[in-house]
């Protein structure tokens, strides 16, 4: 019997800097996606620690990135730090195009995330049907976002009549998702309407699809904000309440109050996120691994 191949997916991720501490939950997590191939564009060099097969390392200091980027683009950009690189999310596909060659899906995520069943989420049928493919039902995230490898996509950003203005500026515009303006997009206000500094990605998206251009894939499949609690890692499943299985948890909040062990963890098959703290095991008060 033929088994059907399933669709190709090359993430790619940007991080400068020394890479923290939930990192090692990011990889973790990730080796548990192994028809998923991470590559980490980073300048750490430091890291030592074994990864997952499909998880990569690529080391480019920020002046080759900004070489490349600058060539890929064919004008000069305005990188002066790597939070920047979030404004340049939506290009990857055309900067990394020699990367994600034979992928049928490229994608953008961050490292600040708890994977769960990427695949029981991103089927083919949803990557088949699809031109670009959220993990949220109101606006695209920067955190997590799927494209269709195709020129096509790879160069959606360029309908975006301000890319230029964005990329030539080393403000961050938060072009990848909405140019702030998330919560006119949560209220549902047709995108014509929402007033901006510049023209971002959900602008494009939504003024591509109305026209016929694309057909985007929204839903609710993460977790994030707050400090939502009550989540079960066991075995690359994540659940949310004993009820939900989810995409992801993003760790957006919780790294900001959360105070990391002064030894490296040691991540087991289960572990629960608790809304202040990390457990091996299923419930809150078995021992904590952060002390």
């Amino acid at each position: 019997m033929n088994m059907k191949r399933l669709k190709s997916i090359g993430m790619v991720i940007c991080f400068y800097g020394k890479l923290p501490w939930y990192f090692d939950y990011f990889v973790h997590s990730c080796g548990y996606n192994p028809t998923v191939d991470f590559y980490v564009v980073t300048d750490n060099f430091s890291y030592n620690k074994s990864l997952p097969l499909n998880v990569k390392l690529i080391f480019k200091p920020l002046e080759e990135l900004k070489e490349l980027i600058n060539t890929k683009l064919g004008f000069d950009t305005n990188i002066t730090n790597a939070y920047k690189l979030c404004d340049f999310k939506p290009a990857y596909g055309h900067i990394f195009s020699e990367l994600l060659v034979g992928y049928d899906i490229w994608g953008h995520c961050d490292i600040d995330l708890v994977f769960g069943d990427i695949r029981g989420f991103m089927n083919d049928d949803i990557l088949d049907q699809y031109d670009i493919i959220s993990s949220r039902p109101d606006w695209i995230p920067g955190c997590f976002l799927l494209f269709k490898n195709t020129s096509k996509m790879n160069l959606l950003y360029t309908h975006s009549k301000d890319y230029k203005k964005v990329f030539s500026s080393n403000v961050h515009y938060c072009f990848d998702e909405t140019n702030f303006t998330h919560r006119q997009f949560e209220e549902e206000k047709p995108f014509n309407e929402i007033k901006s500094e510049i023209e971002s990605m959900m602008h494009v998206v939504k003024k591509m699809e109305s026209c016929g251009y694309i057909k985007p894939y929204f839903d609710m499949h993460i977790i994030e904000g707050g400090s939502p609690g009550r989540l079960r890692w066991e075995n690359g499943t994540l659940i949310y309440k004993n009820r939900f299985e989810v995409l992801l948890y993003h760790l957006i909040d919780f790294k900001r109050h959360f105070v990391p062990p002064k030894r490296d963890p040691q991540i087991k098959e289960t572990f629960t996120i608790s809304q202040k703290y990390i457990y091996n095991g299923r419930k809150t008060g078995l021992k904590t691994i952060t002390s």
